[in-house]
C-alpha cells in the first residue's frame, strides 16, 4: 500500500507520550500512530469478528452435533449490525 505523508501539530506532552509509547512497543512513532488510527476505525477488530462469524457458520452443524445437550437449538447471538 502506498504511503502518504501526514503532518500534524500536537502539544509537547502529546508528542512526548507518543514517542514514549512507540518506543515501549518497539515501533516508530509513524507506525504507532497508524496502529492507533486502525484500532479507532475498528478494521482489525471487525476483520476478526467477520472471520469468526464465517468460521462458526461453516462449522455450525459440527458444533451442534458435538455439543448438543437438548433437541432445542441454542439461541443465536445478535450481531451489532442486526440490532439497528
Amino acid at each position: 500500500m502506498a504511503k502518504t505523508q501526514l503532518n500534524v501539530r500536537v502539544d509537547e506532552d502529546t508528542a512526548r507520550a507518543a514517542r514514549e509509547r512507540a518506543l515501549a512497543r518497539g515501533m516508530s512513532v509513524n507506525r504507532y500512530i497508524e496502529e492507533l488510527v486502525r484500532q479507532d476505525v475498528g478494521e482489525v477488530g471487525q476483520t476478526f469478528v467477520d472471520a469468526a462469524a464465517d468460521f462458526m457458520k461453516q462449522y455450525e452443524s459440527v458444533f451442534a452435533q458435538e455439543f448438543a445437550a437438548t433437541d432445542a437449538p441454542a439461541p443465536r447471538a445478535q450481531r451489532p449490525e442486526d440490532r439497528r
